[in-house]
């Protein structure tokens, strides 16, 4: 079954465990911008060289770079039957161009999912994997915000995808296995549909 989709979420509410499983499910590849990021970076290309001039300040990466390295990434034979896409869009501007990349190649998206979760839970989860893993940066103050500030960027992308029908929202709360039974019922139900 070929899909073509992207994975929103908040911090903490499992989508890198939920997007391997959703990959192996559809064998297709998960494409995240960090891991994109570093490949093209360890492997010396002309972006990933443009991308650590900015990385190297700490300034994040220009949607002129990133945009280039995803529509490299995804045009990649592996690809060929689609992609799961973690970390972008993470912009208006983004989804646009994401649907412009696409549209040169005669595709759109099949779905967009929405893994959702409750912020007091997910505080408490980042909490918990702060201490396991020894991350004192991550307190509940700074939990919080970067909850806000996923919520103001990727509310309107929500809104648009929503809009075209494409979005499918999952509670990202309960057991592991639950969790992406719902997320793979729904996607069989609107990759079916198409």
């Amino acid at each position: 079954m070929s899909a073509r989709m992207v994975l929103l979420g908040p911090p903490g509410a499992g989508k890198g465990t939920q997007a391997e499983r959703i990959c192996a499910a559809l064998n297709i590849p998960a494409i995240s911008t960090g891991d994109i990021f570093r490949s093209n970076v360890a492997g010396g290309t002309e972006l990933g060289l443009k991308a650590k001039e900015y990385m190297d300040k700490g300034e994040y990466v220009p949607d002129s770079v990133t945009n280039a390295m995803v529509a490299d990434r995804i045009s990649q034979p592996d690809c060929v039957e689609g992609f799961l896409l973690d970390g972008y869009p993470r912009t208006e501007a983004q989804v646009h161009e994401l649907d412009r990349m696409l549209e040169e190649r005669g595709l759109g998206l099949d779905a967009v999912v929405e893994i959702t979760a409750d912020s007091d839970v997910v505080v408490e989860r980042l909490l918990n994997r702060a201490q396991e893993q020894g991350r004192a940066d991550d307190t509940e103050p700074v939990i919080r915000r970067r909850l806000e500030v996923y919520a103001e960027q990727t509310e309107p992308l929500a809104a648009m995808y929503r809009e075209r029908d494409l979005l499918l929202q999952v509670d990202g709360i309960g057991e592991i296995n639950d969790v992406t039974e719902r997320i793979m019922s729904v996607l069989r139900d609107a990759l079916n549909a198409h």
